[in-house]
């Protein structure tokens, strides 16, 4: 019946003709179709003319399938709330419900929800501005409920000093803002640098040792100019985990290292007296996580924070919270920064095991690594020590 030939590169693409056969084949199989949908068509839209009988028991047993339905879906919604009020328990999980009327009126503002002033966020697509409170908070509900009963625009109460360190204690962190004028005693600041080991204390938590890395006491006691020296000159800025009244900090910042410390009111007002000797103190516990950007500072020193790291809930024995701290601290340091652990005490040879295992697990480099024992009153206690430096990664 003849082709049509289209020329393509150096080849020829060839279509034929149908033919009047495969033609008439076409079209048997378009009317096939077309009949046997029509034939469904009907079947699916046909109906008898129902009796009477048949509507009343039609409708009937709709009624009845609609309330078996209806019961199986609140069977399900009631067995949901348990198995999330189950899970509430198991994780000490909890809600602050502005709605309870026992909660002060203060808290039950601060946890109320505001829409932005200047409408919805165009990047973030936030419409509401939402509070931020621990979840832990809502169990211990009755100290936070002191901590935001005051005058508002008055002078906080007097007898509320204890209670942020109570409940930070319990991992009620952050807590909620206040309305009320804090409480502040004047005193006599000297200047920098004499106010770094002249500051007289207000409490006697705060003990100031003039020897701690200056002086070796023993070879897990590293010195602090050692330590600089293994940063090749790049350390300029740090953060002390737990550090006490500060005097890490201090010493560095005779050698013009900022360091910033975290610190708690465990028996009085560490942080104040920090803050007096002219250094950074940050109310923090280590178990929150750490409010700084990713890989900033140069170094990171703890002596007892890797134990005050506990994550709430899953003990400070366990590898888990180990590891939540650990990672955080590795996000903090910058690539070449140094991780000091300074001697940290092992309060058995498994828990030692367990600190090298989460540690080498980051694939630091070992600059300094230490094991010693110390004995005291009554046993002999293991402590590492160890300056490791952090690789480049990606």
């Amino acid at each position: 019946m003849g082709s049509v030939s289209l020329k393509i590169g150096d080849g020829t693409a060839r279509f034929r003709r149908a033919t009047l056969c495969s033609s008439a084949v076409h079209l048997v199989m378009l009317v096939s179709v077309l009949t046997t949908n029509l034939f469904a068509l009907y079947a699916f839209t046909y109906a008898p003319k129902p009796s009477t009988y048949a509507i009343f028991h039609s409708v009937k047993n709709l009624s009845v399938i609609s309330e078996h339905v209806a019961a199986i879906l609140r069977e399900i919604d009631s067995s949901e709330r348990r198995l999330h009020q189950i899970e509430r328990e198991i994780s000490g999980y909890d809600t602050l419900d502005p709605s309870l009327p026992a909660l002060p009126p203060e808290l039950k503002l601060f946890l109320t929800r505001h829409p932005l002033p200047l409408g919805p966020d165009s990047r973030s697509k936030i419409t509401e501005m939402v509070s931020s409170v621990a979840h832990s908070c809502a169990r211990s509900s009755d100290i936070l409920s002191q901590f935001m009963s005051y005058k508002p625009n008055a002078l906080c109460p007097t007898a509320d000093s204890h209670l942020p360190q109570k409940l930070i204690s319990r991992g009620c962190e952050p807590l909620p803002r206040r309305r009320c004028l804090s409480r502040s005693k004047s005193r006599q600041l000297l200047p920098l640098p004499k106010s770094l080991w002249n500051t007289p204390s207000s409490t006697g938590a705060a003990v100031v040792d003039k020897q701690m890395w200056v002086k070796s006491r023993g070879k897990n006691d590293f010195l602090i100019d050692e330590v600089l020296a293994l940063g090749g000159g790049g350390i300029r800025i740090g953060f002390d985990i737990a550090g006490g009244a500060g005097n890490f900090a201090a010493r560095m910042a005779e050698r013009n290292v900022t360091i910033i410390t975290s610190t708690l009111d465990a028996e009085g007002p560490v942080g104040e007296f920090v803050a007096a000797r002219g250094l950074f103190p940050l109310q923090l516990s280590p178990a929150n996580r750490f409010p700084f950007y990713d890989s900033i500072f140069d170094l990171v020193h703890t002596m007892n924070g890797l134990d005050e790291g506990g994550v709430s809930g899953m003990g400070q024995g366990q590898a888990e919270a180990l590891e939540f701290l650990m990672f955080d601290i590795d996000r903090i340091l910058r690539a070449g920064g140094l991780f000091w652990l300074d001697n940290y005490v092992c309060v058995s040879d498994e828990r030692k095991r367990m600190v090298t295992r989460v540690i080498e697990r980051f694939e630091y480099k070992k600059l300094k690594w230490v094991v010693g024992e110390k004995a005291d009153s009554k046993k002999t206690l293991l402590y590492l020590s160890a300056v490791l430096q952090k690789p480049a990664r990606g």
